[in-house]
């Protein structure tokens, strides 16, 4: 897989001609949601490199990630007179950088594209790694390739548009990135006010961030190996957001994120050891910033049944990331249902369910 460029920018209009220009092509496109095109949009318009630039604009939110989507960009992209030599930028957050990806590296067999992400979230996770991808028959990121951006462009910026829990959405992937890293990166997370967001200080923890993501993508691009400590909180996180979809009452994924945290945490304390004051101080935080998810024991068997769809399980074994300590990464752990229903007894008591 190729490599692709991380830009942390202080000019972004000179980071994107330079991206821009670092990919020949005939016709360049923007994909937006209706979100981003309001919201973020105007912050580039007048742009020198993009007065040429056609758009094609989705529906926002995750519930929209799907296929009605992904055609509706494929049909526009051909209609506007795309070739396999067009450029597709995609502006928006990891809903729009997932699909937008994807249907660059599907229409005509793949074309060129550059992720602007415009939310923590999208920063962190979304659009660094490769990962592109559609949510289908009601599994997140059920359909999708690996395929780079040819350039990803951060500027925190666009973070002012946020409100705060999309902020916290995309806190939770760093919150992630510094508990498979090391103490410092852990403590100095553990200390930031979320409530009074130092947005200087919040681009160079996500520069810190990006590269804990890029130095595990580079040792393995494909997710054969090492990769899967990214999967730390996303067994039981994804399982919760497919829940919420189905019982529409959707969540930000960073948000179940969290809650996966809290549960697989708790296997780590069982399976491998991890410190139980750790996972309390870890516990206590999520609590705080990311309150609750409710469900009860009659949903447990549902949850179970969309675990067993990860990605990441082979066999017929549901596949964890656990921790030994902070920084102590242990792939392909598995757990009996027994232990995943312990688990979620743990949740529901600790989350106050």
């Amino acid at each position: 897989m190729k490599k692709q460029d991380v830009i942390i920018s202080r000019n972004l209009e000179q980071s994107l001609e330079e991206a821009i220009a670092r990919c020949p092509h005939d016709r360049l496109f923007i994909l937006t949601d209706e979100t981003t095109q309001t919201q973020c949009w105007p912050v580039i318009s007048n742009f020198t490199c993009l007065q040429e630039a056609q758009h094609i604009t989705i529906r926002p939110t995750d519930d929209h990630k799907d296929l009605e989507s992904l055609a509706h960009v494929w049909s526009e992209l051909g209609r506007l007179g795309g070739t396999r030599h067009s450029l597709l930028i995609n502006l928006g957050g990891g809903m729009v950088t997932d699909l937008g990806g994807f249907a660059a590296s599907t229409f005509k067999r793949g074309i060129a594209y550059i992720n602007i992400p415009t939310t923590l979230l999208a920063m962190v996770d979304a659009s660094v790694g490769g990962k592109t991808g559609i949510n289908f028959n009601g599994l997140k990121n059920e359909v999708g390739v690996f395929n780079p951006a040819s350039t990803v462009i951060l500027d925190t910026e666009f973070l002012k548009t946020l409100d705060r829990a999309n902020l916290c959405s995309g806190y939770a992937e760093m919150l992630k990135h510094g508990l498979i890293s090391n103490e410092e990166n852990w403590n100095e997370l553990l200390r930031f006010d979320l409530d009074n967001v130092d947005y200087k200080k919040l681009q160079d923890m996500v520069a810190t961030s990006v590269a804990i993501k890029e130095r595990v993508v580079e040792e393995d691009p494909f997710e054969q190996g090492i990769r899967k400590a990214l999967n730390l909180g996303h067994t039981a996180g994804h399982a919760l957001e497919s829940l919420a979809m189905k019982e529409e009452r959707t969540v930000l994924h960073g948000y179940a994120v969290a809650w996966g945290l809290v549960c697989e945490l708790y296997l780590s304390t069982l399976k491998a050891g991890f410190p139980k004051e750790k996972m309390r101080q870890a516990i206590y935080y999520i609590k705080e910033y990311y309150g609750t998810f409710p469900f009860t024991c009659k949903e447990y068997d549902q949850i179970y049944e969309l675990m067993t769809h990860d990605k990441k399980n082979t066999s017929g074994h549901i596949n964890f990331t656990l921790l030994g300590e902070v920084g102590d990464i242990r792939i392909n752990q598995t757990a009996e249902k027994e232990d995943i229903f312990q688990m979620l007894d743990f949740y529901r008591e600790v989350m106050g369910c």
